[in-house]
């Protein structure tokens, strides 16, 4: 009780200062986003960056509002989505200082607004009575469901003697609900796990029985929510602040301090996952030639998904069932499995399929079934209607581009420094991956990180030369000088102080700039020569190898 109380004391206190927080950020990004509502405190914001994520990834968002409601007792409220490697990325967040019944309806609304009014397919959201409200008035084409880890968190508490005496209840519980594939078996093993444990009759479970279209995976597969395999990111939980906000976050400066540790690791992991997929080939496991353009085509992340999908066609043959009509009706099951069968229909003369277990639907993947119906059809390649462009290398492009991004992003002398950094980010990767190409290409590019440094330190000169001389001045004129040593007339103070401003803003861009390229290029460096040190240590075992 104590601890609860004391950290709302802490997160009273902090009101002022995420007004000037979000006052700085914007005062620095004018594309910085935010909006309070009313005197309450309550305040949501986004900038540029998370609403380029937005338009790439917002087909599926989570709104994660378990901070407020678990042990944590944080009032944080997080809209993340899905990328192209199935990494968590940012739409927003929001501080949540008084609630009332208005205050979720009020969240939503403003970050639709600020996401240019454009609805996901789906979202996730904790089983919120208040949150479902918001949900329903503000989304309501939008296809809900309920978070898997928080009912799984609930059930264990309201069933805590059921867990205690039967340590097997939470497996069976887990994999009824996630390994059903059809709604008949899920409606049998249900049943069948509740007669086991004498719980026919619990209260608790009924309750979630009753909005098992809600949470229930075969219920709400016929929706794209991007959830790669049954357990995958225990059915809606965000992970964009795992290990960042815990048990110590009892301030808001610790929850804002926190919440910008959070993106940069998100960016470098996501920015490491962009250069691994651009030049890290993957194995391929068959002569498909399906294989080969899947592997051109999707991410590393997606594509070993896509692999493990096409590698279980081997097992799952395809068996004709109708063959009457147009659309030819397939019976596919794994070997010893025959009553799990799945049902696919063909439609040959489109190139299109569907298939019962809703994979595609549901995940964006195409599925072993379909895959081995395309198979038996010699389809060779994967149809255009079966690649998500989301999930795939150029999930990004044709949003924003480099050149045409660079007129619609604030100037960088004004932007943030979480905004600044991860547009360095992105254009540094496409310098390392030209140095990375050839060993001369590598000499090129560390010879102009070279020649970089000599000009930040030209710029810092110069700033601290005309501030040395403003200080000189006062009272005096001045007479500037620009870059081309060309003469001016005299400037007044005001203009002075202007230039300076100018500089010192350039001067912070390269430094941001020349740190990003020399973190990255001795990433690189290293990871060559962790290249050449496994490649030295097997060429030494096929000379011992030859000796033998």
């Amino acid at each position: 009780m104590h601890e609860s109380i004391n950290k709302q004391i802490n997160m009273g206190a902090g009101v002022r200062y995420v007004s000037d927080y979000m006052k700085r950020m914007q005062d620095a990004n004018p594309s910085f986003f935010y909006a309070f509502q009313g005197d309450s405190g309550n305040v949501f914001w986004t900038d540029a960056a998370f609403l380029a994520n937005y338009t790439n990834f917002g087909d599926t968002v989570i709104i994660d509002t378990s901070y407020r409601a678990n042990r944590l007792k944080l009032p944080f409220v997080t809209f993340t989505g899905i990328n192209h490697h199935a990494q968590p990325v940012l739409f927003g967040c929001g501080l949540l200082l008084n609630e009332s019944e208005n205050t979720f309806i009020w969240l939503l609304q403003t970050w639709l607004q600020a996401m240019s009014g454009r609805s996901p397919v789906s979202v996730t959201t904790d089983p919120d009575r208040l949150v479902q409200m918001a949900v329903a008035q503000v989304l309501p084409e939008v296809r809900h469901r309920f978070c898997r880890w928080s009912l799984f968190s609930q059930t264990r508490e309201k069933l805590a003697h059921v867990y205690q005496t039967n340590p097997t209840f939470d497996v069976e519980f887990k994999n009824c609900i996630n390994e059903a594939s059809t709604v008949e078996e899920f409606e049998s093993c249900w049943a069948a796990l509740l007669d086991r444990y004498f719980l026919t009759d619990n209260e608790w479970l009924q309750s979630v029985y009753r909005i098992r279209d809600q949470w229930i995976p075969v219920y709400v597969r016929e929706v794209f929510f991007g959830e790669l395999s049954p357990g995958e990111n225990n059915g809606g939980t965000s992970l964009f602040f795992d290990g960042f906000v815990n048990n110590t976050t009892n301030t808001i400066q610790l929850l804002i301090k926190q919440y910008e540790k959070a993106i940069s690791s998100w960016q470098e992991k996501e920015l490491k996952e962009d250069f691994d997929t651009s030049n890290v080939a993957p194995v391929l496991k068959t002569p498909s030639p399906m294989e080969k353009q899947a592997a051109n085509l999707y991410t590393r992340r997606i594509f070993i998904k896509f692999q493990e999908e096409l590698v279980e066609t081997l097992a799952n043959p395809a068996t004709m069932i109708d063959g009457s009509t147009i659309v030819t009706s397939y019976r596919v099951a794994k070997f010893g499995e025959e009553h799990k069968a799945h049902t696919v229909r063909f439609n040959a003369f489109e190139m299109k399929a569907t298939c019962a277990c809703q994979m595609f639907e549901f995940s964006g993947i195409i599925c072993r079934h379909v895959l081995s119906v395309f198979r038996t059809k010699n389809v060779l390649t994967l149809p255009s209607d079966y690649v998500l462009k989301r999930w795939t290398k150029n999930a990004k492009t044709d949003g924003l581009s480099t050149s045409d991004s660079s007129t619609m992003l604030p100037n960088c002398d004004r932007e943030s420094v979480t905004t600044r950094r991860n547009n360095l980010r992105q254009e540094a990767m496409k310098y390392v991956e030209e140095g990375a190409k050839s060993i001369h290409s590598y000499n090129m590019a560390m010879s102009a990180l070279q020649e970089a440094s000599k000009r930040v330190a030209a710029v810092k000169s110069k700033s601290s030369g005309a501030m040395q001389d403003t200080d000189e001045a006062d009272g005096g004129n001045l007479e500037m000088h620009t870059i081309e040593n060309q003469s001016t007339a005299p400037l007044s103070k005001e203009e002075e102080e202007k230039k300076i401003q100018e500089l010192m803003a350039e001067l912070d861009c390269a430094n941001q700039k020349s740190e990003v390229y020399r973190k990255i290029l001795l990433a690189l460096f290293k990871d060559m020569e962790d290249q050449k040190l496994t490649l030295s240590v097997k060429v030494q075992n096929a000379r011992l190898t030859l000796k033998e």
